[in-house]
């Protein structure tokens, strides 16, 4: 239900936009620069326009192959800014490293303000100073965790951006980003007047209204993401690691340490060299910050990404680490200077061959890459379905059951025994086992 509005004194044909933690794609490691490619590539011959990249750390270096790949497949990159504050990241900070996505080839910058951090003030200055030093169009994103969100567009709208983002009312808000029809309300008659209807937009947001209700008598919504709460600006948590943060204390039936967990996270933060909040390391920091309370002692447990953030497996830290929990967390291993990337091979063959005939397509494979085990299990399902049966032992007799009749070589992958589990494979004929085990 988010849309981007265009302050350009008429409505835009709208492009449908993307957005990906560049070298990390959807995942929480780094992928290889062929892996990368072939994502970018997809996704724009699935009609995808805008390909908005960032990266948690801002490191530059990991948005060269999806912002190279982008522009070769015709899309328009849009880089972002993934936006926080910390004594490192101050308003020159921002700027340079505008004119430096420009220089790399953006089409459009956007600044990802994830947790509502840019004040109104703030924002004035910040875009006002971007208009007058990069060429290309500005694109804001925020959202209204703290109740600013309303004001920080307003007063990116009076210092010249280009593009802000936003969501139905029914949907907005809280940790989403501010509703639509307020800015558009706001800006009618205006020489910024966004030339959206407010009666178009109220007829969709009845049919949102009830999806809303629907989602929280079903206990997805959670209240406490539509309340303003200003404590956002100290904890600086952005809307969807709040929803993860209460999600897991659910799950470890501790949402008594609710508040304990969100003081903890700027420590964890400030110690790990003051990334921004946003996937993969809004998760990674989350969850260490959970470990620390839940464990009774910090740093006790550490989890396999904050280990490999601390190493420099995502790129270089934007300050400095506390040397006593870097060394708690890696032990002896060395620091990885170089961007990471470079340290992975291409990886896209090997993928195709793990997962073999259950992939029909490039975009199975890169959802295999992306999600192993979800996907494995989606191919394995879409094999069920159409072949009308509902579990794998049915399945196999089915199969069994073709071979024998017709005498040929399936079209259909067939499902092998794998224990207690089954894994697919392909060149099944009546010469063959129908069903095999995994050597």
């Amino acid at each position: 239900m988010g849309a981007p509005a265009h302050f350009t004194g008429g409505a835009s044909e709208h492009k449908a936009s993307n957005a990906f933690p560049g070298q990390n794609i959807l995942g929480y490691r780094h992928y290889g620069d062929d892996v990368v490619d072939r994502y970018c590539k997809k996704s724009i011959e699935n009609g995808i326009d805008v390909v908005r990249i960032f990266d948690a750390l801002n490191d530059v270096r990991n948005l060269q192959q999806a912002m190279k790949s982008v522009k070769e497949y015709g899309g328009i990159c849009e880089p972002a800014m993934s936006y926080t504050i910390s004594p490192v990241h101050d308003e020159q900070y921002w700027i340079d490293l505008a004119m430096k996505l420009e220089d790399m080839g953006a089409d459009i910058i956007c600044i990802k303000d994830m947790a509502n951090l840019l004040l109104p003030m703030v924002t004035f200055s910040l875009i006002s100073k971007l208009k007058e030093r990069v060429k290309i169009p500005i694109h804001l994103h925020t959202h209204n965790s703290s109740g600013t969100g309303d004001m920080v567009y307003l007063m990116a709208a009076q210092a010249g951006v280009d593009i802000v983002d936003c969501a139905l009312s029914p949907l907005g808000n809280g940790t989403a980003q501010p509703a639509t029809e307020s800015l558009v309300a706001t800006y009618t008659g205006h020489e910024r007047d966004t030339g959206l209807s407010l009666e178009k937009m109220s007829d969709a947001a009845k049919h949102f209204r009830a999806v809303a209700d629907k989602l929280m008598a079903d206990g997805h919504r959670d209240p406490r993401v539509l309340q303003v709460d200003t404590n956002t600006l100290i904890y600086q948590v952005p809307g969807g690691m709040l929803s993860n943060l209460i999600s897991q204390l659910k799950e470890a039936k501790a949402e008594d340490k609710y508040y304990d967990v969100l003081a903890e996270v700027p420590r964890v933060r400030e110690e790990s060299g003051y990334p921004p909040l946003v996937t993969p390391t809004s998760q990674i920091v989350g969850t260490q910050a959970v470990m620390n309370i839940l464990g009774g002692e910090r740093y006790k447990m550490v989890g396999k990404e904050f280990r490999a953030m601390m190493r420099g497996e995502y790129g270089t830290l934007p300050a400095a680490v506390n040397e006593e929990v870097r060394k708690k967390c890696i032990g002896d291993d060395e620091v990885i200077t170089c961007r990471p990337a470079d340290l992975i091979p291409n990886e896209f063959d090997k993928l195709a061959e793990e997962i073999g005939d259950l992939a029909r397509c490039e975009e199975d494979v890169l959802s295999y890459a992306l999600f192993p085990q979800v996907a494995t299990t989606f191919f394995q399902n879409r094999i069920k379905k159409e072949l009308g049966v509902s579990d794998e032992e049915e399945l196999v007799a089915v199969i069994a059951a073709a071979i024998k009749e017709h005498g040929i070589q399936i079209v259909l992958p067939l499902i092998r025994s794998m224990g207690d589990k089954f894994n697919v494979s392909s060149g099944v004929t009546p010469e063959n086992p129908t069903v095999r085990d995994s050597g």
